[in-house]
C-alpha cells in the first residue's frame, strides 16, 4: 500500500482505462483498510497458456497488474494450466479444443520468461492453477459443481446463444468458469482483473467466494486492444499483433504503422505516462504543436525500450530513420539465390511470397497494383513484367525487403 497516495488517488490510477469496475465503492473500501493496517491487497489476474507468445494486447492486463505494484500491492499472475486443458469457451460458438498437458507445459514456460518484461519479478508470485486443481478430488468437484445451476450458465451470452441454436455444449465447457471462480477462492484474491470478455467468469469468483465465507473480490474490467487494423481484437492468427519477443526493429516499425487515433488509445491502455502528461500531449497535438509522426515515436520508442532496453530500442529508431526518413535499406537484408532463372525472366509476385514479404501472390499483385512495390528504388508497374537474370534489392510496403540474385554454380 502506498502511503505515500491517498486511496481516493490510488483508485484514480487504477481507473485509467478500465471499462468498468465491479463494485468501485468496495475497491475504495478495501484501499482505506490496506492503507490504515498496512497490509497489502492481493491482486489476481489470470492467463491460460493457450499460444507461446504474448503480444501487446496482453500487456493491457500486465501494465494495470504492474500500476497495482507501484501502489505497493501484492500482485499474482496466474498461470491457466489447469484450466487451459479445459479450454476457454469465451466468445466462442462452438466447443473448443482443449490443450495438451505438453503444449500448456511448453506455452507456461514462455510466460515466465516473456512477463518480466512488463511486471517486477521482486514483488510478482506466479501461480499454477493446477496446485489446487489436481488436488481436487471428485466429490469436492461435485460439491463445486452444485454451488452453480445450469441456469446461471445459460445467462451467459456465448452458452445461451449456442443453446438456442442447438450447437452443442459439452458438460466441461460449464466447468470452465467454476474453476476460473474457485481460483479466486484458493487465492484469497481481493481484486482480479481481465478483459471484458470475461465479466461472467470474473463474477462467478465474486460469488464462490461468498459461498466459501470469503469477501467478493473486486473486478477491474479493461478493454481489449485493436490490433494494427485498429479494427478487430488483436490477434496473432489475425497477424494484426506486436509480441512483445519481436525484434526491437519490428516492434518499433509496427507501432509507427499505426493510425493517428489508434497511437492514442495505445498511449492510455500501454504508455507509462501519467494521465497529466497525456493531456498535455492531446492539446499539443491538436494545436499543432507536436507533430503526430513525433508522438507516435515516441511511443514506438517506449514500450521497445520497456521489452528490450533503451540502447536496442534507441538502435531500431535510427534503423526506422534510416529507411523511412533518409531512404536508406536495413543492414539485414535478407537475400534469396535462385537455382534456375527462366529465360522470360522472374515473376515478381512469386518471389514476394517466396522471400516472406506477402502471404500470398494474389496480395503481391495488389500491393504492386497500388505501386507498394519497388526494385532497385523505382517503382513496379506491372505484376505482368517479369524480372531479368541479375541482382536486386526488392522493397514491398514500407518496411520489407528481399535481396535478389542468382545462385552460384
Amino acid at each position: 500500500m502506498n502511503r505515500k497516495m491517498s486511496p481516493q488517488e490510488q483508485l484514480e490510477v487504477i481507473k485509467r482505462g478500465s471499462t468498468e469496475i465491479l463494485i468501485e465503492e468496495e475497491l475504495l473500501e478495501k484501499l482505506v483498510v490496506s492503507q490504515k493496517e498496512g497490509k497489502p491487497l492481493r491482486v489476481k489476474a489470470g492467463f491460460d497458456p493457450t499460444a507461446p507468445d504474448i503480444h501487446i494486447g496482453h500487456t493491457v492486463l500486465l501494465e494495470k497488474m504492474s500500476q497495482f505494484q507501484e501502489l505497493g500491492h501484492h500482485v499474482i499472475f496466474l498461470i491457466g494450466d489447469f484450466t487451459g486443458l479445459i479450454g476457454d469457451p469465451s466468445g466462442k460458438n462452438e466447443t473448443r479444443p482443449p490443450l495438451t498437458r505438453e503444449e500448456v507445459i511448453r506455452n507456461a514456460a514462455t510466460y515466465r520468461e516473456q512477463i518480466f518484461k512488463v511486471l517486477d519479478p521482486d514483488r510478482t508470485e506466479v501461480a499454477f492453477n493446477s496446485t489446487w486443481m489436481s488436488a481436487m478430488k471428485a466429490d469436492e468437484m461435485i460439491r463445486l459443481a452444485s454451488l452453480y445451476t445450469v441456469a446461471r450458465m445459460l445467462e451467459r451470452e456465448d452458452f445461451k446463444s449456442r443453446f438456442q441454436n442447438q450447437t452443442p455444449i459439452s458438460i466441461h465447457e460449464f466447468l470452465y468458469p467454476l474453476v476460473q471462480g474457485y481460483d479466486s477462492v484458493a487465492l484469497k484474491a481481493d481484486v482480479e482483473l481481465g478483459g471484458t470478455d470475461q465479466r461472467f467468469n470474473l463474477i462467478v469468483g465474486r460469488e464462490l467466494q461468498r459461498e466459501f465465507g470469503q469477501r467478493p473480490q473486486s473486478l477491474v474490467f479493461m478493454p481489449l486492444l485493436e490490433g494494427l487494423d485498429g479494427v478487430k481484437k488483436m490477434s496473432k492468427s489475425l497477424g494484426n499483433y506486436v509480441g512483445i519477443s519481436e525484434a526491437p526493429k519490428d516492434i518499433f516499425g509496427k507501432v509507427m504503422s499505426i493510425s493517428d487515433d489508434l497511437m492514442l488509445r495505445y498511449y492510455l491502455l500501454l504508455s507509462r505516462l501519467s494521465l497529466s502528461e497525456l493531456e498535455d500531449m492531446k492539446r499539443a497535438l491538436a494545436s499543432g504543436a507536436l507533430h503526430p509522426k513525433k508522438a507516435k515515436e515516441a511511443l514506438a520508442l517506449e514500450l521497445t525500450s520497456r521489452y528490450w532496453g533503451e540502447e536496442q530500442a534507441a538502435a531500431a529508431q535510427a534503423e526506422f530513420n534510416q529507411i523511412f526518413s533518409q531512404g536508406g535499406t536495413p543492414e539485414d537484408v535478407p537475400e534469396m539465390e535462385i537455382e534456375d532463372w527462366p529465360p522470360e525472366g522472374l515473376w515478381l509476385p512469386g518471389v514476394l511470397k517466396e522471400g516472406g514479404l506477402v502471404k500470398s501472390s494474389g496480395e503481391a499483385i495488389r500491393l504492386i497494383k497500388q505501386g507498394g512495390v519497388r526494385v532497385d528504388d523505382r517503382k513496379w508497374a506491372s505484376a505482368d513484367d517479369k524480372l531479368p537474370k541479375g541482382e536486386y534489392l526488392i522493397k514491398a510496403g514500407k518496411r520489407r525487403f528481399v535481396r535478389v540474385c542468382p545462385a552460384e554454380k
